[in-house]
């Protein structure tokens, strides 16, 4: 269940993020409430995980799961740049996410 706990905790953290690009573009209440309230409900299963899994393994799926998600989104609705080594690194990162799942089990 805990890594249920951080899945979910990472892709609260990309709505977060979005909510972050959001408030950069119109700074009213509806997107400051989904910016926060992401964030605050990712950091409570975040830390509900972390019970579980180690500091070090769990902080780097979070923070990878965040990166991978929040430079998927610019490129998929930010029109931010889709070059080769980009995608490469991205899928360089998710290799590293599902390696620490797998020597964790």
């Amino acid at each position: 269940m805990s890594w249920t706990f951080l899945i979910i905790a990472g892709l609260l953290e990309v709505v977060g993020v979005i909510g972050i690009k959001q408030v950069a573009k119109k700074n009213n209440w509806p997107n400051n409430l989904l910016m926060i309230a992401a964030f605050i409900i990712s950091f409570q299963l975040l830390l509900q995980a972390l019970e579980t899994i180690p500091l070090s393994t769990g902080y780097a799926v979070w923070t990878g799961i965040g990166t991978v998600g929040g430079a998927i989104v610019g490129m998929l609705f930010y029109k931010e740049p889709r070059n080769p080594k980009r995608i490469l690194f991205i899928a360089g990162i998710i290799c590293c996410i599902i390696s620490l799942k797998l020597i964790d089990s």
